[in-house]
């Protein structure tokens, strides 16, 4: 999910509450929260089950977070080598013991799972089952320090929220539902690969392989475009199913197109400048599709259909 950078503070008094909070990984866990209730709404379950969707909220932010604590323990030495991950607590060794994270990281984990499924149903836990393991398993453990597939693999993980949210509505992955978890996995390459062209360098010492190709930048930088390109047939994808309203496709369809635009000049240029606009636009972009997504169920209510 959406990356951001974090900027130390020296002068801030330590404090084990503060650091357990950043290793939950705060932002990228409202993320997957939004996009499951993304997919909860666009289930367009009648009436909304509101009881579930607080369960929804609960047991995803959990898991959530318990899989950003276990990503923390995995990769803390890789995070002591990198410019924008070394003040993280554990390579800035401000936490005692790094096994209590990853203690914490299974509970919560554990927990959400098991709380989606009771209290929900078995699908729910599943689809959040299939989100932790991907990130956890195959994309920290297995590819992020082996393949420069990792991303594109392991950006599953953003996408299985949006199948717990149609699950925890209406027991089942709609195919409007299946098509937003398509674009979410699509967005994620893109996002993370103008991120790693902004920070080369920082990738290049930790040693991670990152792009379809560190060493040509030029190459990659195409790739990257081609990645934000497909944003668009996506969408395309998503209005065919019938599950949007048409002024929210509308509003799909010019997000996606100013991805595009603005990763375009990396064809020419593979440039940080460059990448720095790709990536800075990419989490906005992700936030205004959930939000249209969201605001999808309102417009069908109120008789604006689909174009289909």
């Amino acid at each position: 999910m959406a990356t951001v950078i974090p900027r130390p503070h020296p002068d801030r008094p330590p404090s084990i509450t503060r650091d357990y909070f950043a290793l939950a990984k705060p932002g990228i866990t409202l993320l997957i929260v939004l996009v499951a209730v993304g997919g909860f709404f666009l289930a367009n379950p009648h009436p909304i089950p509101w009881v579930a969707l607080g369960v929804l909220v609960v047991s995803g932010a959990a898991a959530s977070a318990g899989s950003a604590m276990l990503n923390h323990y995995l990769d803390r030495d890789v995070d002591a080598q990198m410019k924008r991950t070394r003040a993280r607590p554990l390579p800035a060794a401000r936490i005692g013991s790094s096994a209590s994270v990853a203690v914490v990281g299974l509970l919560l984990l554990g927990g959400g799972i098991t709380a989606a499924s009771i209290f929900l149903n078995p699908l729910t836990g599943f689809s959040i089952f299939l989100g932790g393991l991907t990130y956890v398993v195959v994309y920290t453990i297995w590819l992020k320090r082996r393949s420069s597939w990792n991303i594109v693999i392991g950006g599953f993980a953003g996408s299985a929220p949006a199948l717990a949210g149609a699950a925890a509505a209406v027991g089942a992955w709609t195919p409007g539902v299946l098509a937003f978890a398509l674009l979410v996995f699509l967005w994620t390459p893109p996002h993370f690969w103008s991120l790693a062209l902004l920070l080369k360098d920082d990738y290049d010492r930790a040693g991670l392989p990152m792009l379809p190709d560190m060493k040509d930048a030029a190459y990659s930088g195409k790739i990257v475009v081609v990645s934000a390109a497909l944003l668009l047939p996506a969408t395309l994808a998503l209005g065919f199913t019938g599950a949007l309203a048409w002024p929210v496709l509308v509003v799909l369809l010019a997000l996606a197109g100013g991805f595009l635009v603005l990763t375009l000049p990396l064809w020419k240029e593979a440039g940080p400048a460059m990448a720095r606009r790709g990536f800075i636009y990419s989490g906005p972009y992700l936030l205004g599709v959930v939000a249209a997504v969201i605001a999808n169920v309102v417009l069908l209510r109120v008789g604006i259909g689909a174009i289909l």
